[in-house]
C-alpha cells in the first residue's frame, strides 16, 4: 500500500542527495527511494530517516501522513 509522504520534498529542501539521508539514516539508498515513493516502512525506519532529517519523532505528520506512531 502506498503511503504519501514529504520524505523527498524535506530532503530536498536540506540540499542532501538521497545517498546522504540514507547513510544518515542508517538505511539503504534503495529503501529511502521506495520511501519517497510511497511505499510502506516500519516504524523504526520513519524512525531513523525522522532523525536524519533533524526532527523529533513528534513532529512526523510533517514527514509522514498517515497516523502511525513513531
Amino acid at each position: 500500500m502506498d503511503q504519501p509522504n514529504n520524505v523527498k520534498r524535506l530532503r530536498e529542501e536540506k540540499m542532501l542527495s538521497k545517498a546522504e539521508l540514507a547513510r544518515l539514516a542508517g538505511i539503504s539508498p534503495l529503501t529511502l527511494d521506495r520511501i519517497e515513493k510511497g511505499k510502506a516502512c516500519r516504524m523504526a525506519t520513519k524512525r531513523k530517516i525522522l532523525l536524519a532529517l533533524g526532527l523529533k519523532t513528534n513532529q512526523r505528520e510533517r514527514v509522514f501522513k498517515n497516523n502511525s506512531h513513531v
